[in-house]
């Protein structure tokens, strides 16, 4: 298997100060040991306590019996795939935070991580400064997570066990609409930018070219439209701006 380049190497080892026990936890599952090196090094240098494990049957085991508060998951592993140590995450801790990274940059493959568990995708080779970006967007929405109900009008959110009822009744949503719509529910009544958005639940900063925001609103409107009966979603669009949820006015 063709494997990705390494983009950099941090020159500076972590010092001591940054394995506080306040620093946040990340465990990285990956094979290769040029990519370990370089996360490692590149994280811990930011601040962030970094453990490794290369096969994903040690990677499941310790990410399941210790505590973390993200993983970053390669797919393509040996002993165990990444997506059975997904599943197996997403069964005993559904509220932990997965980050795949992998080789395979088809929409098939990042449709299935996603929708398997993960939060993030990230394809190799991808920049450092990326994956921090993505890592700390991900940290700051489970430091939110506290309340583990969130509501609007006939909508309701489990945050624990990740289901979704509008009047009622289950809406099944993947994992992005799920987190698209936590987001949108986290800042009802404000308006917000599809620059917001988009940076907030899929980690990028700007991207002009992409419509994803758009797509997945539709998908989320579809989907609670359904469960409410015929009755509109209560996600508006604001002309040139964004989406505001809430009631119209």
């Amino acid at each position: 298997m063709r494997r990705a380049p390494i983009l950099a190497v941090m020159e500076q080892p972590a010092g001591p100060s940054e394995q506080a026990s306040t620093a946040p936890s990340i465990l990285l599952i990956e094979d290769e040991p040029g990519i370990v090196d370089f996360v490692r090094r590149g994280m811990r240098a930011e601040g962030f306590a970094v453990a490794a494990e290369r096969d994903g049957l040690a990677g499941e085991r310790r990410a399941l019996h210790e505590s973390f508060d993200a993983i970053v998951l390669d797919l393509m592993l040996p002993g165990k795939s990444g997506m059975e140590v997904l599943a197996a995450l997403r069964a005993a801790k559904p509220a932990l935070p997965v980050i795949v990274l992998t080789a395979r940059g088809e929409v098939e493959d990042r449709v299935a991580g996603l929708d398997a568990g993960a939060v993030d995708y990230l394809v190799k080779p991808f920049s450092l400064a990326e994956l921090l970006a993505r890592v700390r967007a991900q940290l700051r929405s489970a430091a939110q997570g506290s309340i583990t109900t969130l509501r609007v009008g006939d909508i309701e959110v489990d945050m624990l066990t990740r289901k979704v009822r509008r009047a009622g009744r289950p809406v099944a949503l993947s994992t992005t609409e799920f987190e698209l719509l936590v987001y949108l529910l986290r800042h009802r009544g404000r308006v917000l930018s599809r620059e917001q958005i988009l940076s907030a639940v899929w980690g990028y900063q700007h991207d002009p070219a992409t419509n994803i925001v758009d797509v997945y609103i539709g998908y989320l409107r579809r989907k609670l439209r359904q469960a409410g009966g015929d009755s509109p979603a209560p996600i508006h669009t604001v002309r040139a701006v964004g989406y505001r949820l809430g009631h119209a006015g």
